[in-house]
């Protein structure tokens, strides 16, 4: 499991603490619960963000917590240490994909299913599923383009919602994990009818209704006896006049998408319902609404304006605290004082907490939209209404408390609904049937699983053999030949990796025209494109790494009237990559190039080869550097790459503490390495050069 966003611990969640720590998390808790508990699961690690901050306890800054023999919680460094919004963690998402990497190589084996939650979640299982060809199943629990929808529809605008959401590269990773997860989960089938029927890529037989479940442990109707703890009963009651009368509760967060103001709007524009009932709502935890961030203290400030506008003091409670064991305390309160669950969002994709109100035998209203649909005629105890009516909205509160067989009967509806359609055991018998079958699949899937099988993934092995091709890998077929048969004989020891000054596609044409086997690892483009395997799988980590500092249109502006600079023809330029020839009589010095960006502000890489050519590459771009960020990546020691070149643009791959091969037939511009630590020379060129800098080193033999 990967939930990234909000906090996430074990013993006491504070859900509700702020928007990002709430039904998702809950519901993810649950589900690693009801899975461990699974017989037929042996073992669930819930993947999610360390935080260390003085602001919040100490709980999120456990590398491990334990949640029972066979579960736990993993936490992982991604980004500040700080706690922030979910918003501004897509830039080091990437940080969370490398770290993921280390902690599965720590492991005894992979996993055999991934699930992530949320987009950015999904953004990293995306890069994980493919570069370890484990399936990927994937929970939505809101949707971009429902959000954009809904904002635009409240007057902000798509610069202003990009700027404050990220809106586009969110729906962008959900239209990927539409197109490439095995499993799309959806709560409703409105979810997966209406709101993934909103983007381009889905693929309907791919998407999956199952409904969360409930812990009945925790959710059950008060008996004869019971009570409120004081300190909960405090809490609430300390605001009403009339505590015994029947009590309509809501839960949810301070979000305008709940709707909690045009509750109170309902509820003050209405006497007789004012007479008949309380009304409390819980709105997560405060001290002072001053220390709330911005949107949840202009709504909490609005509804305490709107209980002074009707003179409501002594008939609405809003309590300041709750813990999560209260929740269900809450509800059995609710359901003492004969009152009624109201759901009063503009919209809601599922609504658990319905199914709690249902099973705590409290009825319930709740908007005609989405998962109350569904609930609703599950479990047939409460009404549908539009909730931006507020003259519907009080009316069905009105008569169903004023109504006893009526209530009593939806009370009863709910218990027994609930059991039959919304609790974990099931919840968890349709999840694994849906797994086995992506697992185990169809022929043609299990096939490439057994391809897979044979040659081990990236993760499993422990040594690089990373090659430039022009002049090394070819130039000459009998030494190419034996090679080809080495990196055959060793494919469970070595990950077979090219580094070339070439395009991608102009390196796939190389190799197929030699008839080379296509490798596990290219960086290509002088090292400023990093791809994966059979499926070409681009390196965005990397991507997002060199895109530091790097302004490509203002650099060739800056470079268009050095003399001896020529552009190579558009083939060979890439997003992160200038290719330039350079002429030998009026080549320019390499101070000059530089300070001819220096004074412009801008920084680049810049590396010479073949006596001709001048690639600009991001400052933190190089062949070298993209072999050390995989070494960082994949867990592999620098001492365990053997790497073999033969001009200009290899010299950073093979100084340092990689084992570097020069091949005999090196252009002189190597030679100054001549003598270097870990730099061997061998006397044989191209290919035969290789093996003799792998025998030199007996590469692979230990």
């Amino acid at each position: 499991m990967v939930s990234v966003h909000g906090l996430i611990r074990g013993k006491e969640p504070e859900l509700g603490r702020d928007p990002d720590t709430g039904g998702q998390v809950g519901y993810v808790l649950d589900l690693v619960h009801a899975l461990s508990n699974n017989q037929n699961v042996e073992k669930v690690d819930l993947l999610t963000r360390k935080v260390e901050s003085p602001e919040i306890s100490s709980d999120y800054a456990v590398d491990e917590e334990v949640l029972s023999h066979n579960s736990r919680i993993v936490r992982l460094r991604c980004g500040p240490r700080r706690y922030i919004r979910k918003e501004a963690l897509w830039p080091y998402l990437d940080e969370f994909v490398d770290r993921t990497l280390q902690f599965f190589k720590a492991q005894n084996r992979l996993p055999d299913i991934l699930h992530t939650h949320y987009a950015d979640a999904g953004y990293i299982g995306l890069q994980l599923s493919s570069m370890l060809n484990i399936p990927l199943v994937h929970t939505g629990h809101s949707l971009g383009r429902v959000k954009q929808q809904y904002l635009l529809e409240g007057g902000m605008t798509n610069r202003q919602i990009e700027r404050r959401f990220r809106i586009n590269r969110r729906i962008e990773v959900e239209e990927q994990l539409l197109d490439q997860a095995a499993m799309v989960i959806a709560s409703t089938r409105q979810e997966a009818d209406q709101q993934y029927g909103l983007y381009d890529r889905t693929r309907p037989n791919r998407i999956k209704v199952i409904p969360p479940g409930l812990d009945l442990s925790r959710f059950y109707p008060p008996g004869r006896e019971w009570r409120p703890s004081k300190a909960i009963h405090k809490e609430v009651d300390r605001f009403l006049i009339k505590p015994s009368k029947p009590m309509i509760l809501t839960i949810a967060r301070a979000d305008r998408r709940k709707n909690l103001d045009g509750l109170i709007e309902a509820y003050g524009r209405h006497p007789e319902l004012q007479e008949r009932a309380n009304l409390v709502i819980v709105a997560g935890n405060r001290d002072e609404i001053s220390n709330l961030d911005e949107s949840a203290a202009q709504i909490l400030t609005n509804l305490l304006l709107l209980v002074d506008k009707y003179a409501l003091n002594g008939k609405v409670s809003l309590p300041k605290h709750h813990q999560p064991d209260d929740v269900p305390a809450l509800f059995r309160m609710a359901a003492k004082r004969r009152g009624v669950f109201v759901n009063s969002a503009i919209t809601e994709a599922f609504g658990l907490t319905l199914i709690e109100a249902a099973a705590s035998g409290v009825p319930i209203i709740a908007p005609n939209d989405g998962g109350p649909i569904d609930i609703v005629r599950h479990c047939r105890n409460g009404v549908l209404v539009e909730t931006l009516d507020h003259d519907a909205l009080a009316d069905a509160l009105l008569a169903t408390i004023a109504s006893g067989p009526k209530w009593r009967q939806w009370a009863r509806n709910g218990i027994a609904g609930v059991r039959n359609h919304y609790v974990w055991d099931a919840h968890v018998e349709k999840y694994l049937k849906e797994v086995r079958q992506i697992i185990h699949g169809s022929r043609k899937s299990t096939r490439r699983r057994i391809e897979w099988l044979h040659q081990p993934p990236l993760i499993h092995r422990n040594q690089i053999l990373a090659l430039d091709i022009d002049n090394v890998l070819t130039g000459e077929n009998k030494g190419l030949r034996k090679l080809v048969e080495w990196i055959g004989r060793h494919q469970k020891d070595a990950i077979f990796a090219v580094a070339t000054g070439r395009s991608l596609q102009d390196a796939l044409n190389v190799l197929h025209q030699n008839k080379l086997p296509i490798p596990e690892v290219i960086v290509s483009s002088v090292g400023s494109e990093i791809h994966y395997g059979q499926k070409l799988l681009p390196d965005l980590g990397w991507a997002t790494h060199i895109h530091y500092s790097w302004r490509r249109q203002e650099t060739v502006q800056a470079l268009e009237n050095i003399p001896g600079l020529t552009l190579q023809p558009r083939a060979h330029q890439r997003e992160f990559k200038i290719s330039y020839n350079t002429s030998t009589r009026k080549s320019p010095s390499f101070e000059e190039i530089a300070n001819a960006l220096s004074s412009n502000g801008l920084r680049a890489n810049l590396i010479f080869s073949h006596g001709a050519f001048l690639d600009v590459l991001p400052i933190r771009a190089s062949k070298g550097r993209a072999i050390r960020y995989i070494s960082y990546k994949w867990g592999i020691p620098l001492e365990n790459i053997l790497v073999a070149g033969d001009s200009g643009n290899d010299e950073e791959m093979l100084e340092g503490r990689t084992l570097g091969v020069v091949v005999g037939n090196y252009s002189p511009e190597l030679e100054h390495l001549r003598g270097h630590h870990q730099i061997y020379f061998a006397q044989a060129g191209h290919a035969q050069g290789v093996l003799e800098g792998i025998e030199h080193y007996r590469f692979c033999e230990s």
